[in-house]
């Protein structure tokens, strides 16, 4: 029973799950402790005045953000998701008008369109990058496009030569959703910092995590303004604000970080380069190592890039394994390293697109007199990231920050064990 699979009732390499990966430490604690002992909890005030930017954590979290990333602006949210919703508010986009999105990305990065009115409009990823294809961009550009929301997905970026250069051929704003790839470089720039606005997460599942929260960054003080306004009651304080503020009226939400959570995130700010650096020496020696395994596509990673691996994404040659992606990887979940097959269905075939159904049973903003165009959400209309979805790309979480090269090699067993079984999985 010793070398028969796990699937088969034998017995598992890993005898328990790893640990969760989790980076608090006493340094988070004592400021978290510092805030919940001095107060207050949140210190925002939805009215024009100082407390319209919110308490002294947010501010000192705000600041530090810039610093790190060289940009004049930073806005701190409750999440990264209303941090895009902001973004997409702060240009001024709307109804009638279209954002080309990657549908390979979680799902906020199109809803944040569709939440002002706007509509998604799908443009297929690069094989080697998993981030939106400029090609595809281009193809997908109509005279109702206003912005390109570029997704760094994995922790790498995107082509930016070629996004840009588009950008700028049909005056397109840039909307960074850089959720997983806090530290990433393109030729020496910070993803995030590349586009008009970008904007980071720090929510529970990211490389530097607060519980929840986002924060949005851009060197523009108008998109600033905008994205504090949609953050923070903005009919109200625009309306308070008078002649001041002279862009018209805005709806705001109640998006705003509070002071526990911005003490928690700028503590985790700092830790960012750490982290990176430990999970890029884990992706060196877990590269090396998968480097033996024909069938495995390696990530990608291109010339005067810097990847920061959020997640380890392969690609998966099932003729050349000789055994289906799904079964090889619940293969190896018995063995106890359950991976992520596909990362996520393409957005363009969920229900909400492939009905048009975003408000109760409305097509708005979808259809209507507002809107000149006919969007296509048809299944085959971004090949690559659905090929990917059903049969190529697996996620690989074990170059996660506190585990180690004993953990990789236990992945490695793990595997070899698999593929040593693979003719008998084949005949399942």
């Amino acid at each position: 029973m010793k070398h028969t699979l796990a699937l088969n009732g034998g017995r598992p390499v890993l005898k328990k799950p790893l640990a969760p990966v989790y980076n608090i430490g006493k340094k988070e604690m004592k400021a978290a402790l510092a805030v919940i002992k001095n107060g207050p909890l949140s210190d925002f005030v939805g009215a024009q005045g100082d407390y319209f930017l919110g308490g002294k954590e947010v501010k000192r979290f705000e600041a530090a953000v810039c610093r790190k990333f060289n940009t004049k602006y930073a806005v701190s949210f409750n999440s990264a998701t209303t941090a895009l919703h902001a973004a997409v508010a702060a240009l001024g986009i709307g109804p009638g008008d279209e954002v080309i999105v990657s549908p390979f990305t979680m799902s906020a990065s199109a809803t944040a369109i569709l939440m002002n009115g706007a509509v998604p409009v799908f443009a297929d990823i690069d094989e080697k990058t998993f981030c939106i294809d400029s090609a595809s961009v281009r193809k997908n550009i109509t005279p109702r496009t206003k912005a390109i929301m570029v997704v760094n997905i994995f922790g790498g970026p995107a082509d930016f030569d070629g996004l840009l250069k588009i950008a700028r051929e049909f005056n397109l704003k840039i909307i960074e959703d850089n959720a997983q790839s806090p530290g990433a470089k393109y030729k020496g720039r910070y993803t995030g910092t590349i586009g008009d606005i970008g904007v980071f997460s720090f929510n529970v599942h990211k490389v530097i995590q607060s519980g929840e929260g986002g924060v949005l960054v851009t060197d523009n003080k108008k998109y600033a303004l905008r994205a504090q306004l949609a953050r923070n009651h903005g009919e109200i304080v625009a309306d308070q604000m008078g002649d001041e503020y002279g862009e018209g009226p805005i709806i705001g939400s109640n998006y705003r970080m509070t002071e526990l959570e911005a003490a928690i995130a700028r503590v985790q700010l700092g830790k960012l380069d750490f982290l990176n650096r430990e999970r890029t020496k884990l992706v060196k020696y877990l590269t090396r190592e998968l480097s033996r395994i024909e069938g495995l596509t390696l990530p990608h990673v291109a010339r005067d890039t810097t990847h920061v691996f959020y997640v380890y994404p392969i690609k998966f040659d099932e003729r050349k394994v000789g055994i289906p992606r799904d079964l090889f990887l619940k293969a190896m979940s018995a063995e106890g390293f359950p991976m992520g097959a596909g990362y996520v269905k393409p957005l363009h075939l969920l229900r909400l697109f492939q009905e048009k159904k975003a408000f109760n049973q409305t097509h708005f903003p979808f259809e209507g007199s507002h809107y000149a165009g006919s969007v296509n959400y048809a299944k085959g209309i971004c090949p690559v990231s659905e090929r990917m979805y059903k049969k190529e790309l697996f996620n690989v979480t074990v170059c996660q920050y506190p585990r180690t090269k004993k953990n990789i090699d236990l992945f490695m067993k793990a595997l070899e064990k698999v593929l040593a079984h693979k003719d008998e999985l084949a005949r399942r």
